[in-house]
């Protein structure tokens, strides 16, 4: 794997972790309520799919390897682009059934870079 392939994998296992500890303990109640939270997890969200893309620029058959690597970069053009469209609830349904995932298989590929 290319020194600039695992760059973009770390960015992207370090803003889910990130990410993950914004919401450690949280509920969607707490989120909704707290105008910090929801942008510092759009934040996360934002560098995970600019990450994810610059790889693909770079490497696309190691991006290919995260199943959800196309709604993962689309959901980043939606908060950048269709910011006032965004869905919390949606939002904070990714954050609780698709980034540990997303974090697992990300971790998997660092692990076996070389």
């Amino acid at each position: 794997m290319q020194l600039e392939s695992t760059k973009y994998l770390f960015d992207v296992q370090s803003a889910a972790r990130t990410l993950a500890g914004f919401v450690a303990g949280r509920d969607g109640d707490s989120r909704q309520r707290d105008a910090m939270l929801r942008a510092a997890v759009e934040r996360q969200f934002e560098i995970i799919g600019e990450a994810s893309s610059q790889l693909g620029r770079r490497d696309s058959t190691l991006l290919a390897r995260i199943p959800d690597h196309r709604r993962i970069i689309a959901f980043r053009n939606i908060l950048i682009h269709g910011y006032a469209d965004v869905d919390d609830a949606l939002a904070w349904d990714i954050v609780q059934t698709r980034l540990p995932l997303l974090l697992a298989q990300v971790e998997a590929l660092l692990q076996r870079k070389g």
